[in-house]
């Protein structure tokens, strides 16, 4: 029998797989819900690139006591039964080799004891057809077919999580040599100078405005005045929105000093191909998703140039945009001149 396979895999009920109960908890992420960044990974990578290749496999003429030491000596509880030219065959778990031994058939091959219906993935699948498997199945693998179908690897659960935390790894990393390169461009303050700095990831909606929330919160501190700081707050908004939604990440800085409020923000790509466009209200390149979330409306450059007395933006595609904004205030508004 072929393996189940591709979406018409996910109509099969679990009786369809004879010896094998869940043997795991949900898989604590989902392909419907969640941070954004997660979800945004989730549907980029693809199921090729996180599991296990080449897999550890068995032969059909293999005997379940022999898969049984291969499943210890490799810390596993499941591997695919392959054939020569790398079909799949089956799959033994660990409850196949409970089953075996309580009937004492251990020493048989595992051509006789197999589970011979098996749900598959394909390695070219996006990774968040893998997490609903895994949430609807509960499952501790799932054997990889390439478009030959042949097996190419194994997926498992600890595969997904070490994934992702690799990747969002890299773009903290990334995001924090965005940051330092931003900080040495710029050179430390001025004498009197205070300097805010902040990191944005894309697609982070859950931490959006969180920059600008600050920026605001430092600059009632200082005592600057309200109109003023609702124009700060704007344009830090609009600027860190901008990153989350269009950018790859960046970086948004706001420094203060002598009536004035300089507010920058460089990301690291993809850039602006048509800078006198995206200038205009309305028009936006946000996606579908991004659009139902209520993000995307174009107003956020237009919103920010309206609010500021300097504005000039930088951008080339591949490069990068970079916005500097600044805003002046009364002097007599600060602290440090009361």
């Amino acid at each position: 029998m072929r393996p189940a396979r591709g979406s018409a895999a996910a109509s099969l009920p679990q009786a369809a797989f004879p010896g094998h109960t869940p043997c795991m908890p949900e898989l604590p992420i989902s392909a419907e819900a969640g941070p954004q960044v997660v979800l945004e990974l989730i549907y980029r990578l693809k199921i090729r690139d996180v599991m296990t290749k080449p897999p550890i496999s068995a032969s059909p003429s293999d005997t379940m006591r022999s898969i049984q030491y291969r499943l210890r000596d490799n810390h596993i509880t499941g591997l695919p039964v392959v054939a020569p030219e790398g079909q799949l065959l089956g799959i033994v778990a660990m409850e196949d080799i409970i089953s075996a031994l309580d009937s004492g058939r251990i020493n048989e091959p595992a051509e006789n004891l197999m589970t011979k219906q098996v749900i598959v993935l394909e390695d070219d699948m996006p990774l968040a057809f893998a997490v609903t498997y895994f949430n609807r199945y509960n499952f501790g693998r799932f054997p990889v077919l390439d478009r030959d179908h042949l097996v190419v690897g194994v997926v498992s659960a600890s595969d997904i999580i070490r994934a992702l935390l690799v990747a969002m790894n890299e773009e903290v990393q990334r995001l924090e040599d965005s940051l330092a390169a931003l900080q040495a461009a710029e050179g430390p303050p001025a004498p009197g100078e205070e300097r805010l700095s902040f990191a944005v990831m894309r697609l982070d909606f859950e931490n959006a405005g969180s920059a600008s929330a600050a920026i605001k919160k430092a600059l009632k501190a200082r005592g600057i005045d309200a109109a003023t700081v609702r124009r700060a707050a704007v344009a830090s908004y609009e600027l860190e929105l901008n990153q989350v939604i269009h950018s790859e990440g960046g970086a948004i800085t706001c420094s203060m000093r002598d009536g004035r409020i300089e507010i920058v923000a460089k990301d690291r790509g993809p850039g602006i191909a048509d800078l006198d466009a995206a200038m205009r209200e309305g028009y936006s390149t946000a996606s579908e998703w991004i659009r139902s979330l209520g993000f995307g409306a174009g107003m956020g450059l237009p919103n920010t140039k309206r609010v500021a007395d300097e504005f000039s933006i930088e951008s080339k595609p591949g490069r990068g945009t970079k916005v500097r904004v600044v805003l002046e205030y009364p002097a007599s508004g600060s602290k440090e001149n009361t």
